[in-house]
């Protein structure tokens, strides 16, 4: 192959996607779009340390390295539509971009509430000018939050919104106990519990049918007709992956970019997906495709996926990560490597105590497919003793689905 690579997506799997593309021995031009005006930056702080006040906005900005100065970056510019067998991309500016290789890199946006009420103080957490927004609202004296969604993102603003001292702070979900999906119902229980003790409310198994107020909102309508008055809402309601621009193409866009266990995309060789927008099968587990939020997929679906690009797969082992995932709330860290929520119908304490620092295995079948660590740097530490044996388990298959 040979010309131009287009990259649509400018986020963490852009950027590693271009880096990649020259560690393949890709020599010819590369060009990145992305939506946002600000260069590649890191979004896991945005909820967390960025949020309270511990650490600057610049510093989430990602260094790019040196072997990637030559690439065009197209930032605040839309892919808006493709047409594969033309090899081109339309973008927002009305420009249409050819390319002899195409990266399907961008990633997803925050699912919103279609819930009658105002809009004016309700707020979502993906983007730099989000967190900015957000933390101008949680700094008011004797704000009143609601979060509604127990998953990753709401659980962590809920504990930053205490730690920022504001006066109540509730998190809705329609489930019974928070990140049960991912970790289980004994973790989640355990979770729950050391939230509240550091002064999080939850109303759990609620849904939410409206927002009260005017110009701005007051109050969150609940499923069973009660209000809780809120000054600021956050909606961490799940995710919607951004690939409205690859309609009309003949993809399956389901749930993100269908890809084959190679990462290409509609059986064509000069297109590949990287990041949260791909649902591949992971020949780690199994050959059913998901997708996979976690900060670690980036990474490691554009180094894959950069290579079988340039260079084809020829020799190349189906694309077999192993997800990892962490999560600061309060004064406790949630860190993961593997699948936990492959193996939830059997879970096991690893290592420690259930009311401390604790180690919980996930297994599928007898196997061990994922562990979880909740607690203090033991906990993570005892978390990553099982990183090397995880990676070193036989892949369970080779058989990837087609796209």
């Amino acid at each position: 192959m040979s010309g131009r690579i287009v990259v649509a997506g400018a986020s963490l799997g852009g950027l590693r996607a271009a880096e990649q593309l020259r560690a393949a021995g890709w020599a010819g031009g590369v060009t990145v779009v992305g939506d946002e005006p600000h260069p590649p930056y890191n979004r896991p702080p945005l909820s967390k340390e960025v949020l309270a006040g511990a650490v600057p906005f610049t510093s989430l900005a990602l260094t790019p390295k040196a072997s990637v100065a030559d690439v065009e970056w197209r930032l605040g510019t839309k892919a808006v539509a493709a047409r594969l067998a033309e090899r081109t991309v339309e973008l927002d500016d009305g420009s249409v971009l050819p390319y002899d290789g195409l990266v399907v890199a961008t990633g997803m946006r925050p699912r919103r509430l279609r819930c009658p009420g105002p809009l004016a103080g309700r707020h979502t957490v993906r983007t730099i000018d989000d967190a900015r927004g957000l933390r101008e609202e949680l700094t008011r004296p004797g704000v009143r939050v609601v979060v509604v969604g127990a998953g990753f993102i709401g659980c962590e603003v809920a504990a930053t919104a205490v730690g920022l001292g504001a006066a109540e702070v509730t998190v809705v979900d329609p489930l019974p106990l928070p990140m049960a999906g991912p970790l289980g119902e004994m973790l989640a229980r355990v979770l729950l519990a050391r939230h509240e003790q550091r002064g999080v409310s939850f109303v759990l198994g609620s849904g939410v049918t409206g927002f009260e107020g005017g110009g701005r909102v007051t109050g969150v309508v609940l499923s069973d007709g009660s209000v809780l008055p809120a000054d600021v809402v956050v909606e961490s309601v799940g995710s919607v992956a951004n690939t409205e621009w690859l309609d009309g193409n003949g993809l399956d866009l389901s749930d993100g970019v269908l890809t084959d266990q190679h990462l290409r995309v509609g059986g064509r060789p000069e297109v590949v997906a990287v990041g949260d927008v791909a649902r591949f099968p992971n020949a780690r587990y199994d050959g059913v495709p998901r997708r996979v939020e976690h900060w670690s997929v980036p990474a490691d679906s554009a180094r894959h996926a950069a290579k079988v690009l340039v260079g084809g797969d020829a020799g190349v082992a189906p694309f077999a990560p192993l997800p990892t995932f962490w999560s600061d709330q309060h004064d406790f860290r949630l860190q993961s490597f593997g699948a936990p929520a492959l193996g939830l119908g059997d879970v096991r304490v690893l290592d420690g105590d259930i009311s401390g620092d604790v180690l919980v295995g996930y297994h599928r079948d007898g196997r061990l497919v994922g562990v979880v660590a909740l607690g203090g740097p033991s906990a993570a530490r005892a978390a990553a003793r099982y990183r090397a044996d995880l990676l070193k388990q036989p892949a369970l298959t080779s058989q990837g689905a087609s796209s």
